[in-house]
Protein backbone atom coordinates (compact mmCIF):
# COMPACT_ATOMS: atom_id res chain seq x y z
CA UNK A 1 0.00 0.00 0.00
CA UNK A 2 2.76 2.44 0.93
CA UNK A 3 4.49 1.50 -2.32
CA UNK A 4 1.60 2.95 -4.31
CA UNK A 5 0.93 5.86 -1.97
CA UNK A 6 4.45 7.16 -1.44
CA UNK A 7 6.69 5.99 -4.27
CA UNK A 8 4.98 8.16 -6.97
CA UNK A 9 5.74 11.24 -4.85
CA UNK A 10 9.48 10.80 -5.39
CA UNK A 11 9.14 12.77 -8.62
CA UNK A 12 8.84 15.95 -6.57
CA UNK A 13 12.28 17.33 -5.73
CA UNK A 14 11.43 17.85 -2.06
CA UNK A 15 10.29 14.23 -1.77
CA UNK A 16 12.92 12.54 -3.92
CA UNK A 17 14.01 10.46 -0.91
CA UNK A 18 10.82 8.43 -1.32
CA UNK A 19 12.57 6.70 -4.20
CA UNK A 20 13.74 4.18 -1.59
CA UNK A 21 10.29 2.57 -1.77
CA UNK A 22 11.21 1.06 -5.12
CA UNK A 23 13.77 -1.16 -3.40
CA UNK A 24 12.61 -4.54 -2.13
CA UNK A 25 15.41 -4.65 0.42
CA UNK A 26 14.24 -1.38 2.01
CA UNK A 27 10.62 -2.45 2.19
CA UNK A 28 11.56 -5.90 3.47
CA UNK A 29 13.60 -4.45 6.32
CA UNK A 30 10.78 -2.19 7.42
CA UNK A 31 8.21 -4.94 6.98
CA UNK A 32 10.18 -7.06 9.46
CA UNK A 33 10.50 -4.11 11.85
CA UNK A 34 6.76 -3.43 11.60
CA UNK A 35 5.95 -7.08 12.34
CA UNK A 36 8.25 -7.03 15.35
CA UNK A 37 6.73 -3.79 16.62
CA UNK A 38 3.20 -5.15 16.29
CA UNK A 39 4.11 -8.24 18.29
CA UNK A 40 5.84 -6.19 20.99
CA UNK A 41 3.00 -3.65 21.26
CA UNK A 42 -0.01 -5.93 20.90
CA UNK A 43 1.42 -8.94 22.74
CA UNK A 44 0.45 -7.86 26.29
CA UNK A 45 -3.10 -6.99 25.21
CA UNK A 46 -3.54 -10.29 23.35
CA UNK A 47 -2.23 -12.32 26.31
CA UNK A 48 -4.51 -10.50 28.78
CA UNK A 49 -7.50 -10.84 26.47
CA UNK A 50 -6.97 -14.58 25.98
CA UNK A 51 -6.56 -15.09 29.72
CA UNK A 52 -9.69 -13.06 30.46
CA UNK A 53 -11.66 -15.08 27.91
CA UNK A 54 -10.32 -18.31 29.48
CA UNK A 55 -8.67 -19.34 26.22
CA UNK A 56 -6.07 -21.41 28.02
CA UNK A 57 -4.17 -24.60 27.27
CA UNK A 58 -5.28 -27.97 28.59
CA UNK A 59 -2.28 -30.26 29.09
CA UNK A 60 -2.53 -33.94 28.22
CA UNK A 61 -1.97 -36.15 31.25
CA UNK A 62 -0.04 -38.70 29.18
CA UNK A 63 2.55 -36.13 28.08
CA UNK A 64 5.86 -35.28 29.75
CA UNK A 65 5.33 -34.59 33.45
CA UNK A 66 7.25 -31.30 33.21
CA UNK A 67 4.51 -29.93 30.95
CA UNK A 68 1.81 -30.11 33.64
CA UNK A 69 2.99 -26.75 34.96
CA UNK A 70 1.93 -25.18 31.65
CA UNK A 71 -1.73 -25.84 32.40
CA UNK A 72 -3.68 -22.58 32.11
CA UNK A 73 -1.24 -20.78 29.79
CA UNK A 74 -3.16 -18.68 27.23
CA UNK A 75 -3.24 -20.22 23.75
CA UNK A 76 -4.52 -19.25 20.30
CA UNK A 77 -1.83 -16.57 20.22
CA UNK A 78 -1.53 -17.29 16.53
CA UNK A 79 -3.99 -14.46 15.95
CA UNK A 80 -1.08 -12.16 16.80
CA UNK A 81 1.18 -13.96 14.31
CA UNK A 82 -1.36 -13.74 11.49
CA UNK A 83 -1.93 -10.04 12.17
CA UNK A 84 1.82 -9.40 12.27
CA UNK A 85 2.18 -11.04 8.85
CA UNK A 86 -0.86 -9.74 7.02
CA UNK A 87 -0.89 -6.08 8.10
CA UNK A 88 2.82 -5.32 7.41
CA UNK A 89 2.56 -7.16 4.07
CA UNK A 90 -0.32 -4.89 3.08
CA UNK A 91 1.71 -1.87 4.15
CA UNK A 92 5.10 -2.63 2.60
CA UNK A 93 4.62 -5.12 -0.25
CA UNK A 94 3.30 -4.54 -3.74
CA UNK A 95 -0.23 -5.77 -3.04
CA UNK A 96 -0.99 -5.97 -6.76
CA UNK A 97 1.70 -8.63 -7.14
CA UNK A 98 -0.01 -11.98 -7.73
CA UNK A 99 2.57 -13.87 -5.68
CA UNK A 100 1.94 -11.64 -2.67
CA UNK A 101 -1.81 -12.12 -3.09
CA UNK A 102 -1.43 -15.91 -3.11
CA UNK A 103 0.84 -15.78 -0.05
CA UNK A 104 -1.74 -13.72 1.84
CA UNK A 105 -4.53 -16.07 0.75
CA UNK A 106 -2.67 -19.09 2.11
CA UNK A 107 -1.82 -17.33 5.39
CA UNK A 108 -5.39 -16.16 6.01
CA UNK A 109 -6.98 -19.45 4.89
CA UNK A 110 -4.84 -21.66 7.10
CA UNK A 111 -4.98 -19.14 9.95
CA UNK A 112 -8.78 -19.28 9.80
CA UNK A 113 -8.72 -23.09 9.65
CA UNK A 114 -6.46 -23.20 12.71
CA UNK A 115 -8.66 -20.65 14.48
CA UNK A 116 -11.72 -22.86 14.01
CA UNK A 117 -9.78 -25.83 15.38
CA UNK A 118 -8.57 -23.86 18.41
CA UNK A 119 -12.03 -22.40 19.00
CA UNK A 120 -13.74 -25.78 19.00
CA UNK A 121 -11.06 -27.38 21.16
CA UNK A 122 -10.49 -24.64 23.73
CA UNK A 123 -13.72 -22.67 23.90
CA UNK A 124 -16.35 -25.22 22.88
CA UNK A 125 -14.47 -27.99 24.72
CA UNK A 126 -14.61 -30.41 21.78
CA UNK A 127 -12.02 -33.08 22.74
CA UNK A 128 -10.48 -33.26 19.27
CA UNK A 129 -11.25 -29.76 18.09
CA UNK A 130 -11.93 -29.68 14.37
CA UNK A 131 -12.03 -33.30 13.25
CA UNK A 132 -8.97 -34.34 11.27
CA UNK A 133 -10.88 -35.12 8.08
CA UNK A 134 -12.41 -31.63 8.01
CA UNK A 135 -9.05 -29.98 8.65
CA UNK A 136 -7.48 -32.08 5.91
CA UNK A 137 -10.32 -31.18 3.55
CA UNK A 138 -9.68 -27.47 4.16
CA UNK A 139 -5.97 -27.91 3.43
CA UNK A 140 -6.60 -29.96 0.30
CA UNK A 141 -9.14 -27.43 -0.98
CA UNK A 142 -6.62 -24.63 -0.49
CA UNK A 143 -3.94 -26.58 -2.33
CA UNK A 144 -6.39 -27.26 -5.15
CA UNK A 145 -7.21 -23.56 -5.50
CA UNK A 146 -3.55 -22.49 -5.47
CA UNK A 147 -2.49 -25.27 -7.84
CA UNK A 148 -5.23 -24.51 -10.37
CA UNK A 149 -4.45 -20.78 -10.31
CA UNK A 150 -0.79 -21.47 -11.03
CA UNK A 151 -1.59 -23.95 -13.83
CA UNK A 152 -4.51 -22.18 -15.54
CA UNK A 153 -3.14 -18.64 -15.29
CA UNK A 154 0.63 -18.95 -15.03
CA UNK A 155 2.87 -15.89 -14.93
CA UNK A 156 5.39 -17.87 -16.98
CA UNK A 157 3.87 -20.80 -18.95
CA UNK A 158 7.32 -22.35 -19.39
CA UNK A 159 7.65 -22.82 -15.62
CA UNK A 160 4.00 -23.43 -14.78
CA UNK A 161 4.24 -27.11 -13.81
CA UNK A 162 7.97 -27.36 -13.19
CA UNK A 163 9.97 -27.66 -10.00
CA UNK A 164 13.68 -27.22 -9.42
CA UNK A 165 15.88 -30.11 -8.33
CA UNK A 166 18.48 -28.89 -5.79
CA UNK A 167 22.19 -29.30 -6.66
CA UNK A 168 21.54 -30.14 -10.33
CA UNK A 169 22.36 -27.48 -12.91
CA UNK A 170 19.45 -26.57 -15.22
CA UNK A 171 17.45 -29.57 -14.02
CA UNK A 172 13.76 -28.91 -13.54
CA UNK A 173 11.14 -31.65 -13.44
CA UNK A 174 7.94 -31.03 -15.37
CA UNK A 175 5.20 -32.60 -13.25
CA UNK A 176 2.46 -31.97 -15.79
CA UNK A 177 -0.95 -33.01 -14.48
CA UNK A 178 0.65 -34.07 -11.20
CA UNK A 179 1.59 -30.48 -10.34
CA UNK A 180 -1.73 -29.68 -8.63
CA UNK A 181 -1.59 -32.79 -6.37
CA UNK A 182 2.04 -31.87 -5.69
CA UNK A 183 1.01 -28.37 -4.53
CA UNK A 184 -1.65 -29.95 -2.30
CA UNK A 185 0.97 -32.28 -0.79
CA UNK A 186 3.47 -29.47 -0.14
CA UNK A 187 0.94 -27.13 1.48
CA UNK A 188 -0.68 -29.86 3.56
CA UNK A 189 2.60 -31.47 4.58
CA UNK A 190 4.33 -28.22 5.53
CA UNK A 191 1.45 -26.81 7.57
CA UNK A 192 0.94 -30.08 9.44
CA UNK A 193 4.67 -30.55 10.05
CA UNK A 194 4.98 -27.13 11.69
CA UNK A 195 1.85 -27.92 13.69
CA UNK A 196 3.45 -31.12 15.02
CA UNK A 197 6.65 -29.23 15.89
CA UNK A 198 4.76 -26.71 18.00
CA UNK A 199 5.09 -28.62 21.26
CA UNK A 200 7.84 -26.82 23.18
CA UNK A 201 8.19 -23.17 24.17
CA UNK A 202 9.64 -21.25 21.25
CA UNK A 203 10.56 -24.28 19.15
CA UNK A 204 8.32 -23.76 16.11
CA UNK A 205 8.63 -19.97 16.08
CA UNK A 206 12.43 -20.04 16.08
CA UNK A 207 12.66 -22.72 13.39
CA UNK A 208 10.20 -20.88 11.14
CA UNK A 209 12.30 -17.71 11.45
CA UNK A 210 15.44 -19.54 10.26
CA UNK A 211 13.56 -21.15 7.36
CA UNK A 212 11.99 -17.83 6.35
CA UNK A 213 15.43 -16.19 6.23
CA UNK A 214 16.56 -18.83 3.73
CA UNK A 215 13.46 -18.64 1.55
CA UNK A 216 13.39 -14.85 1.71
CA UNK A 217 16.95 -14.73 0.42
CA UNK A 218 16.25 -17.24 -2.34
CA UNK A 219 13.07 -15.37 -3.36
CA UNK A 220 15.05 -12.14 -3.69
CA UNK A 221 17.70 -13.79 -5.87
CA UNK A 222 15.08 -15.57 -7.96
CA UNK A 223 13.29 -12.31 -8.70
CA UNK A 224 16.49 -10.40 -9.56
CA UNK A 225 17.51 -10.75 -13.23
CA UNK A 226 21.25 -10.22 -12.74
CA UNK A 227 21.66 -12.34 -9.60
CA UNK A 228 19.61 -15.20 -11.03
CA UNK A 229 21.68 -15.16 -14.21
CA UNK A 230 24.94 -15.13 -12.23
CA UNK A 231 23.80 -18.04 -10.04
CA UNK A 232 22.32 -19.89 -13.02
CA UNK A 233 18.87 -20.20 -11.46
CA UNK A 234 15.48 -19.66 -13.04
CA UNK A 235 14.50 -15.99 -13.16
CA UNK A 236 10.88 -15.47 -12.07
CA UNK A 237 9.73 -11.86 -12.59
CA UNK A 238 7.85 -10.54 -9.58
CA UNK A 239 9.02 -13.31 -7.23
CA UNK A 240 11.36 -10.90 -5.47
CA UNK A 241 8.33 -9.29 -3.85
CA UNK A 242 7.95 -12.45 -1.78
CA UNK A 243 11.03 -11.25 0.12
CA UNK A 244 8.79 -8.66 1.78
CA UNK A 245 6.32 -11.39 2.76
CA UNK A 246 9.14 -13.58 4.08
CA UNK A 247 10.40 -10.63 6.12
CA UNK A 248 7.02 -10.34 7.84
CA UNK A 249 7.12 -14.06 8.64
CA UNK A 250 10.56 -13.54 10.20
CA UNK A 251 9.39 -10.51 12.16
CA UNK A 252 6.19 -12.19 13.32
CA UNK A 253 8.02 -15.37 14.40
CA UNK A 254 10.75 -13.52 16.30
CA UNK A 255 8.27 -11.05 17.77
CA UNK A 256 6.01 -13.85 18.96
CA UNK A 257 9.06 -15.61 20.39
CA UNK A 258 9.37 -12.69 22.83
CA UNK A 259 6.17 -13.95 24.50
CA UNK A 260 6.59 -17.64 23.65
CA UNK A 261 10.10 -18.30 24.99
CA UNK A 262 10.50 -20.42 28.14
CA UNK A 263 8.40 -20.10 30.23
CA UNK A 264 5.85 -19.20 27.59
CA UNK A 265 3.32 -16.47 28.32
CA UNK A 266 1.21 -17.62 25.37
CA UNK A 267 1.07 -20.51 22.89
CA UNK A 268 0.43 -20.02 19.18
CA UNK A 269 -2.06 -22.86 18.78
CA UNK A 270 -3.10 -24.20 15.39
CA UNK A 271 -3.96 -20.64 14.33
CA UNK A 272 -0.27 -19.80 14.29
CA UNK A 273 1.36 -23.10 13.38
CA UNK A 274 -0.82 -23.84 10.34
CA UNK A 275 -0.45 -20.31 8.95
CA UNK A 276 3.33 -20.29 9.47
CA UNK A 277 3.76 -23.69 7.84
CA UNK A 278 1.60 -22.59 4.93
CA UNK A 279 3.59 -19.37 4.60
CA UNK A 280 6.83 -21.30 4.15
CA UNK A 281 5.19 -23.70 1.71
CA UNK A 282 3.70 -21.05 -0.56
CA UNK A 283 7.04 -19.26 -0.90
CA UNK A 284 8.69 -22.55 -1.86
CA UNK A 285 5.95 -23.29 -4.40
CA UNK A 286 6.02 -19.86 -6.02
CA UNK A 287 9.81 -19.77 -6.45
CA UNK A 288 9.86 -23.40 -7.67
CA UNK A 289 11.89 -24.65 -4.71
CA UNK A 290 9.40 -27.14 -3.28
CA UNK A 291 11.96 -29.94 -2.96
CA UNK A 292 14.36 -27.63 -1.14
CA UNK A 293 11.69 -27.28 1.55
CA UNK A 294 12.73 -30.73 2.77
CA UNK A 295 16.22 -29.40 3.53
CA UNK A 296 15.26 -25.94 4.77
CA UNK A 297 12.59 -27.41 7.03
CA UNK A 298 14.54 -30.52 7.91
CA UNK A 299 13.58 -30.37 11.58
CA UNK A 300 9.90 -30.12 10.65
CA UNK A 301 10.34 -33.16 8.42
CA UNK A 302 12.05 -35.06 11.26
CA UNK A 303 9.17 -34.23 13.61
CA UNK A 304 6.54 -35.40 11.13
CA UNK A 305 8.43 -38.57 10.18
CA UNK A 306 8.92 -39.47 13.85
CA UNK A 307 5.15 -39.42 14.34
CA UNK A 308 4.53 -41.54 11.25
CA UNK A 309 7.17 -44.09 12.23
CA UNK A 310 5.80 -44.28 15.77
CA UNK A 311 2.26 -44.94 14.54
CA UNK A 312 3.34 -47.52 11.94
CA UNK A 313 5.58 -49.35 14.41
CA UNK A 314 2.93 -49.46 17.12
CA UNK A 315 0.19 -50.66 14.76
CA UNK A 316 2.29 -53.30 13.01
CA UNK A 317 4.56 -54.53 15.82
CA UNK A 318 2.88 -53.26 18.95
CA UNK A 319 6.11 -51.50 19.90
CA UNK A 320 7.19 -47.87 20.02
CA UNK A 321 10.39 -46.62 18.40
CA UNK A 322 10.55 -43.44 20.49
CA UNK A 323 9.56 -42.91 24.09
CA UNK A 324 7.09 -40.36 22.80
CA UNK A 325 6.41 -38.69 19.47
CA UNK A 326 6.94 -36.10 18.05
CA UNK A 327 10.64 -36.58 18.62
CA UNK A 328 11.14 -33.44 20.73
CA UNK A 329 9.19 -35.20 23.50
CA UNK A 330 11.48 -38.22 23.16
CA UNK A 331 14.48 -36.00 23.87
CA UNK A 332 12.73 -34.61 26.95
CA UNK A 333 12.01 -38.09 28.27
CA UNK A 334 15.64 -39.19 27.88
CA UNK A 335 16.66 -36.36 30.19
CA UNK A 336 17.18 -33.22 28.12
CA UNK A 337 15.72 -30.06 29.66
CA UNK A 338 13.17 -28.30 27.46
CA UNK A 339 15.41 -25.26 26.71
CA UNK A 340 18.23 -27.61 25.69
CA UNK A 341 15.97 -29.46 23.23
CA UNK A 342 14.75 -26.18 21.76
CA UNK A 343 18.17 -24.56 21.34
CA UNK A 344 19.77 -27.67 19.87
CA UNK A 345 16.98 -28.04 17.31
CA UNK A 346 17.32 -24.32 16.54
CA UNK A 347 21.02 -24.89 15.85
CA UNK A 348 20.15 -27.70 13.44
CA UNK A 349 17.53 -25.48 11.79
CA UNK A 350 20.03 -22.64 11.35
CA UNK A 351 22.60 -25.03 9.86
CA UNK A 352 20.03 -26.42 7.41
CA UNK A 353 19.07 -22.90 6.33
CA UNK A 354 22.72 -22.09 5.59
CA UNK A 355 23.14 -25.33 3.68
CA UNK A 356 20.05 -24.60 1.61
CA UNK A 357 21.45 -21.21 0.61
CA UNK A 358 24.73 -22.84 -0.37
CA UNK A 359 22.95 -25.10 -2.86
CA UNK A 360 22.38 -22.08 -5.12
CA UNK A 361 26.11 -21.75 -5.66
CA UNK A 362 26.82 -25.46 -5.85
CA UNK A 363 24.48 -26.18 -8.72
Amino acid sequence: MLYYLLYPLHEFDALSFLNVFRYITFRSAYAAVTSLALCFLLGPFVVRWLRRMLVVQKIRKDGPESHLAKEGTPTMGGVLIVAAIVLPTFLWADIMNRYVQLALLVTLWLGALGFVDDYLHIIRRAPKGLLGRYKLFGQILLGLVVGLVLVLDPADPALATRTNVPLFKDLMIDLGILFVPFVILVLTGSSNAVNLTDGLDGLAAGLVAFAAVAFGGIAYLTGHARFSEYLNIAFIPGAGELTVFAATVIGASVGFLWWNCTPASVFMGDTGSLSLGGGLAIIAILIKRELLLVLVGGVFVLEAVSVMLQVISFKTRGRRIFRMAPIHHHFELVGWAEPKVVVRLWIIGALLSLLSLSTLKLQ
